[in-house]
Parts: C-alpha cells; structure tokens; sequence
C-alpha cells in the first residue's frame, strides 16, 4: 500500500488543544505553535518568568524580609542537521549548552555544571544562532534565587518549581521549593509575604527534584520521600545502607527511574572541605520497589549522569561523539570531575570550557573563559 500525504492544516480545531499539551517542554509547544497559522490562534503563547519573579528573601523564614528573584536557565541539546565546519571545533553528533534569557529574545550562555555566566574572550559581541541548523531538545530546567543586583544568594542550596509544567503558569499555580543553609526545605507561593518550612523537625534533606509530575526529596541518609498537597512528607524509600553513608546525595532521573548518587568527599584537608568539598568516590543506587530496599547499581549501560549546581540529569552517550556511558560527570568549586563506574576511578577535566569535550565542544565563534571560583 503507497504512502498518502497528510494535510495537518485539516485537522478538526478541537483535537488541537488535546494534541499540543503533549508537549511538556517549552521549545516544543513553540514548534507546535509555529507550524500553521490557525494552530498558533488556538494555542496561546506560554508565560514564562522573564522578568525574573520577585519572592521574599529566603532566610526570613516565618518573618517578614527583603526580596530576592528568580531566574530559569535551560539545558538543550544541539545536533547541527548539516555537517557545517562552522558549526564546531570539534567532531561531534550533539553538544549541550545552558542558556539564561536575560531579556526577551536574547539569552546568556552558562557553565554546564557550575551554571556560573561564561565570559567571551573576545570581548562584548551578539551572535545569532539560527535554531533552523538544529535539532532542538530540551533536557532539563534550572533555577536561582538571586539579590536585585544579580548576584546568587549564599546559603541556596537547590530551587525547584512545582508543577514544572510548561502549560502552567507559574505566577498563580506553581510552587517555589528551596533547599537551604542546615538542609531546610522551605516553600513560598507567589504573593506570599515569607517562606515556610515544609519539615520542622529535619534540617537534613541534601537535594529535591520534580518526579512524575510530584516533588520528591531525599536527606543526609538516603531516605526518599515526596510532598503531597498539603505539605505533608510521604515517605518512599528506605535509608540507605550503612555502608552508603557519604557526605552528600543528589536525586537523578534517568529512563524513567530515580536514582540517589551518594558522594563521599574528602575529609582530611578540612580547609578545603569547608570551603571546595573534593570528591573521592561515588555511589549509585536505585530503589528495588518489589522488596523495598536499594540495590547497588554498577552499571548504567550508555547513561551518563551530569552533577549540577542547580540541577541534575542524564543523557544517553551515544548522542555523544568520543563519549563513554557508565560515568558520572560532577564539579568540585572550579574543577570538573568524571568518575567511571567501570573501574571506580576519578579523572579530572580543568579549564572545562577552554577544550573540546563530549558535552562541549564550541563552535569557534564561542570560544570563551568562564568566571569560575570557589
């Protein structure tokens, strides 16, 4: 039977609401908009929080305080759809970047991992990226809170928004979580005066992530709970085994499954693990649910598991030219570290922007420097 075309301009107008919230990510519902005319009419323009959203000072926890910002930053994969020289420096299938509009239409690119603003060698310039090269995907999105005056607020340890819908709207239906100083987890609504603490009694929880469509949060000894709508902590997992006790745990999703990477850092130069933490060695875990307890992993096939300041995530390796799975890529303050299950070995990757890599080799128009200190 010979293939027939298929005019999508036919389609009835109230399949197409339906069809475009399907599309979770931001970028996708832009594509969606821009294919026909009469499609961009029925689906309105998503509101995003450009200009940054002004919330109460974090640490005014339960008293009225100051304001501070928030500001989203976006991960996308890039794959040139032509083999155009121009495009890298370096031979690759994909690379990532991490964008920050600063104001509408134009954006700032930032460190991968540190999220810090990447400074240009060749002084202050505009480029135009013509996203048409381009396979755009969206991997994941980051938050900050921020003073008036841009800069990060010490003490901040993670903020994530819940629902992280991009057909919500984050002014009237979505919640601010923040992770802060002493591992309180703390919430704020917009419009609200200060934040509140979520758990009065545990100021240990190590980082929290939005997991099918809910907040989930994990503490100093692994164990895994979620947030319901009242505010209340469900616990879903078990600690952790003894033996797994490290210093820090990040939550990742990676195929649909959540795992809890456990990093051990290194307490013997104490000056540096008060300031830059070291990291020595790593642990990878996941929940086996049908005997509810955690099963080391030691294999993560062609996954690649990023450490952020801001957010965590995986990505598949084969979308990388000279890429290995089975590795987890971290930052120690201006350092950037890849510890290899296979072996259970640390390298360590300096001057991250300055050379080609898997994640980042730049087009020769962005070579840059990045403002990176501990």
């Amino acid at each position: 039977m010979g293939e027939r075309e298929v005019d999508w301009s036919a389609l009835p107008k109230e399949l197409l609401p339906s069809i475009g919230k399907t599309a979770q990510a931001r970028i996708d519902v832009v594509r969606f908009r821009s294919v026909y005319a009469s499609w961009r009419s029925i689906i309105p323009p998503l509101r995003g929080i450009s200009p940054p959203l002004l919330l109460p000072f974090p640490f005014a926890i339960n008293s009225a305080g100051g304001q501070s910002s928030l500001s989203q930053s976006t991960i996308y994969r890039l794959e040139p759809l032509n083999d155009n020289p121009n495009l890298s420096t370096c031979s690759s299938k994909s690379w990532l970047v991490n964008v920050e509009e600063s104001e509408p239409g134009r954006v700032r690119l930032l460190n991968l991992l540190s999220s810090l603003h990447i400074r240009f060698v060749t002084g202050s310039f505009k480029k135009v990226i013509n996203l048409l090269d381009f396979r755009v995907v969206e991997v994941a999105k980051a938050y900050k809170l921020q003073h008036s005056s841009g800069m990060n607020i010490a003490g901040v340890n993670k903020v994530v928004l819940f629902p992280n819908s991009a057909w919500t709207s984050c002014v009237e239906d979505k919640l601010i979580f923040g992770l802060f100083h002493e591992g309180k987890l703390g919430y704020v609504k917009y419009g609200d005066k200060n934040w509140t603490l979520v758990d009065h009694r545990n100021f240990y929880y190590d980082d929290i992530t939005v997991y099918k469509g809910q907040p989930y949060v994990v503490d100093r000894l692994g164990t895994v709970s979620w947030i319901d709508s009242s505010m209340k902590l469900i616990r879903f997992s078990p600690p952790l085994p003894l033996c797994a006790l490290g210093d820090h745990k990040h939550l990742v999703e990676s195929c649909g499954e959540l795992y809890v990477v456990d990093r051990f850092f290194d307490r013997h130069d104490l000056r540096r693990y008060l300031v830059c933490p070291k990291t020595v060695h790593i642990g990878v875990y996941k929940l086996d649910r049908e005997w509810g307890r955690w099963v080391m992993v030691k294999n993560l096939g062609d996954q690649v598991f990023i450490l952020g300041n801001d957010c965590s995530f995986s990505v598949s390796a084969t979308e990388f030219s000279g890429c290995k799975g089975n590795c987890i890529y971290f930052t120690d303050g201006k350092n950037i570290g890849a510890f290899y299950l296979e072996n259970q070995k640390i390298d360590k990757i300096l001057d991250y922007e300055a050379q080609c890599h898997p994640f980042w080799p730049p087009p020769s128009w962005l070579s840059s420097k990045s403002s990176s200190k501990c």
